[in-house]
């Protein structure tokens, strides 16, 4: 088992036997999982299962995934497809949930067809918000650059959020087509007020390795670890930033209609700003300098777009 040292490894699946009540064998590593480790694993008795886990960041980690549970079973009930989670625990070092495995591929390009199949799913998350982890409010501190009204254990920002909003606070050192998207973006959104509600739930990282499909069809939606409240839009903004090519311009001109009613114009902006700022974030800070010509082009793009509709 590659995805932990030995010993923290036997650790986790101890763990993880004694939340579910029953053996865990490891079958294999799945494909893909950047930031999480994802193994497909056996639970004893029952079907094949999927666990991932992470490092234990910071000291309010398992409650922020015994939160996306709580999501999860709430979105569930209302029929949104995404996999049941049958556990969630936590050694002294790494944080684990065990969820259903859907035997599905991710798919392996946005079509016509899923992104329509997409937005008829994020309806489901309209007025669904059951958590109060509010992301339109952070993507308007981003947006802004504006620091919270109040500091301390009030504002509801995890550390991963508040680690993010300084790292892009820091983009424009970068290089000067950096600086100068990073300005255009402070300046659409300088003058717009901090959102009045967060009424949906929200995934968040709506991307196109985190939809399964089946022949065509999407059976799964995952990576849910991160899901909060907010407007459905940004999820919507998260599927026009992967439609910029043929043949998905008709459907992307769907998208931006879309938002637009749900957030209108300054909404709109503020939530492709963000978008935009965290798109950029990670390569820069995994020095990977070479696609970010790319993403700064296809920003100043998005941003073309939105203000030709306003």
């Amino acid at each position: 088992m590659d995805l932990w040292p030995p010993h923290a490894g036997a650790k986790v699946l101890d763990d993880v036997a004694s939340v579910v009540g029953a053996e865990v064998t490891l079958l294999g590593r799945l494909p893909g999982g950047l930031h999480v480790g994802a193994m497909r694993v056996q639970v004893a008795g029952r079907a094949n299962a999927v666990l991932k886990t992470v490092p234990r960041a910071h000291p309010n980690h398992l409650d922020e995934t015994l939160r996306a549970q709580r999501v999860v079973e709430h979105m569930r009930r209302r029929g949104y497809p995404t996999p049941a989670w049958l556990g969630v625990g936590a050694t002294a070092t790494h944080v684990w949930h065990l969820m259903d495995f859907v035997d599905a591929a991710p798919v392996p390009e946005l079509t016509p067809s899923v992104v329509e199949q997409l937005m008829e799913i994020i309806e489901l998350q309209a007025g669904q918000a059951s958590e109060p982890y509010d992301h339109w409010s952070y993507a308007w501190r981003v947006a802004t650059g504006q620091e919270p009204a109040v500091a301390g254990p009030d504002v509801n920002e995890t550390p991963e959020q508040s680690f993010l909003r300084q790292s892009i606070a820091g983009l424009s050192g970068h290089s000067s087509v950096v600086s100068a998207l990073v300005e255009r973006l402070r300046l659409v959104c300088a003058d717009v007020p901090p959102p009045p509600e967060a009424p949906d739930m929200v995934h968040t990282d709506l991307n196109p390795s985190n939809v399964l499909v089946r022949d065509g069809a999407v059976v799964a939606v995952v990576d849910i670890g991160n899901a909060g409240s907010g407007t459905r839009a940004t999820d919507l903004i998260n599927l026009v930033w992967f439609t910029f090519q043929d043949p998905l311009d008709g459907v992307r001109r769907r998208l931006w209609t879309r938002i637009l009613d749900l957030v209108g114009w300054e909404g709109a902006a503020v939530l492709a700003a963000t978008q935009i700022l965290h798109m950029l974030e990670f390569p820069i800070r995994q020095r990977r300098h070479d696609v970010v010509p790319g993403l700064v082009m296809r920003g100043q793009r998005a941003l073309d777009e939105l203000n030709a509709l306003r």
